[in-house]
């Protein structure tokens, strides 16, 4: 596993983007985990094509996604919007988990009373107005294409070609599709060969690894048999998990290979990244805490690098705190196009760390939750107010990360933690009471930006709060 405790960055001149614009490949796990990665320190789980990539290129040892699960992240990704501008929170729009441990009223499942509807909610659409990635690079001249998970609504926002599984037709979930992988590789080949003499921004979003658990047999078999004798027994590692990590892997190591065949590899900038952290029934997030929908680092660190052989020199890490929305303002530099007028970008470009300048270092990067979720596994980690129960992965929270320090300030509890991530990436450490100017400023910009974003807070006692459980299964 590499070191990533120092600044090692070694690039080539940023110059060729001016002459030619590059192509845009960019690869999105769902639910890979940060540890699920070779360039990361996975042993069980085989990435050699994505490790391949990042041994190209650079690795971004402090990416996080725009929000804990799936819905957010993509939203921030398409938009370089943060939650609050674009009101998606989690799927469905609503609170999930016992309503009887809520202590504010919040818009929950199955809950119909006026009361619980405190702030609007989009669940899992962007509205049209929004003007994403697609169209700002389709502005520039870039044939543009979807395949995959798209999760955010019926408008699918300007993209020339646009598919759920690489077919035409009605857009549909794919989840455990063990062949889904592999047709939207198909068809992204396929896009690659119609528009390789002129620039495109290919994005592929693929439903592996999301539950339910499924892969193909043959290489599942390969998996149990290397379990048999694998010398690390302190996780029970998951064979079919395995294999799906395997089939997003397979998918990189062929749209690289389509490049290179092409003569397209040296000026495509080419990204792998995942929407959240691992899930905590499927994948260890060590050694990071939580796991996917928490705003500890298991939650929202992901494994992200990226390759441009015209412009990044192989070997290299860079340490700047990125984050979802950062990709628009990128890609918009990148290909020559002006940004949005018509929304707020919140996004930095982050050209300038590709060009290897220590740039975004400081700068604050945010989450806003203002709903609850319930937790399995280690990651219940946050208690049902007023009790030692830990039940909650996720309750109304916001999150900032500048320079080494990360601050969640909790609705639940009106208190905060302060984490040293870089010093301390499992956030064993609460420095709250031992750095309390560090706590107080971060808190004061947190606060400062809750109000700009007009981010909704839930304040309204729940008045079912307390009363006899009800029965739900914690959501995946």
């Amino acid at each position: 596993m590499r070191t990533i405790l120092a600044i090692v960055v070694i690039f080539l001149p940023l110059t060729a983007f001016a002459q030619e614009r590059p192509n845009i490949v960019f690869v999105l796990a769902d639910d890979l985990g940060y540890s699920d990665v070779g360039f990361n320190g996975a042993q069980f789980y085989e990435t050699p094509n994505i490790d391949a990539l990042a041994s190209a290129g650079v690795i971004f040892s402090d990416f996080y996604s725009g929000g804990p699960n799936c819905a957010p992240t993509r939203a921030c990704i398409n938009t370089g919007m943060y939650t609050p501008r674009h009101g998606l929170y989690t799927p469905g729009g609503r609170a999930k988990g016992d309503a009887t441990a809520m202590r504010f009223a919040v818009p929950t499942k199955g809950q119909t009373d006026p009361l619980y509807q405190t702030f609007p909610s989009q669940n899992d659409s962007i509205l049209p107005a929004h003007t994403s990635i697609a169209e700002v690079l389709a502005e520039a001249g870039y044939a543009t294409a979807r395949f995959g998970k798209w999760h955010l609504g019926p408008d699918t926002q300007g993209f020339t070609v646009s598919s759920s599984n690489g077919e035409p037709g009605k857009e549909s979930k794919h989840y455990g599709n063990i062949d889904v992988a592999e047709d939207l590789t198909d068809a992204a080949l396929e896009f690659i060969e119609q528009n390789k003499d002129d620039p495109f921004y290919l994005y592929v979003a693929h439903w592996d690894v999301h539950s339910p658990l499924r892969a193909r047999k043959d290489v599942v078999a390969k998996y149990k048999t290397k379990l048999e004798t694998f010398p690390d027994q302190s996780y029970n590692w998951n064979p079919v998990y395995a294999a799906m990590i395997e089939a997003v892997d397979t998918s990189v190591g062929r749209l690289r290979a389509k490049l290179h065949e092409l003569d397209l590899e040296k000026n495509t900038l080419f990204i792998f990244s995942s929407d959240n952290g691992g899930a905590s029934f499927a994948t260890t997030n060590r050694p990071l805490k939580g796991a996917k929908g928490a705003f500890f680092e298991g939650g929202i660190r992901v494994p992200t690098c990226a390759a441009w052989p015209a412009v990044v020199k192989p070997g290299g890490i860079a340490q700047a705190p990125l984050t979802s929305v950062d990709f628009l303002p990128t890609f918009a530099e990148l290909s020559g196009a002006p940004l949005p007028s018509n929304q707020p970008v919140d996004g930095k470009s982050f050209v300038p760390v590709l060009n290897g300048e220590p740039a975004l270092q400081d700068r604050a990067i945010f989450w806003h939750y203002p709903l609850y979720l319930a937790g399995q596994g280690y990651n219940q980690v946050l208690p049902v107010y007023g009790t030692n129960n830990m039940t909650w992965r996720a309750v109304p929270s916001t999150a900032i990360r500048r320079g080494d320090y990360k601050l969640i300030y909790y609705y639940e509890y009106d208190n905060y933690k302060l984490f040293n991530v870089r010093d301390d990436v499992s956030e064993q450490h609460d420095l709250a009471e031992a750095e309390p100017a560090i706590a107080k400023q971060l808190h004061t910009q947190l606060t400062d930006w809750v109000k700009q974003t007009g981010a909704p807070v839930p304040r309204k006692p729940n008045p079912a709060f307390g009363k006899a459980p009800s029965e739900e299964k914690p959501p995946q």
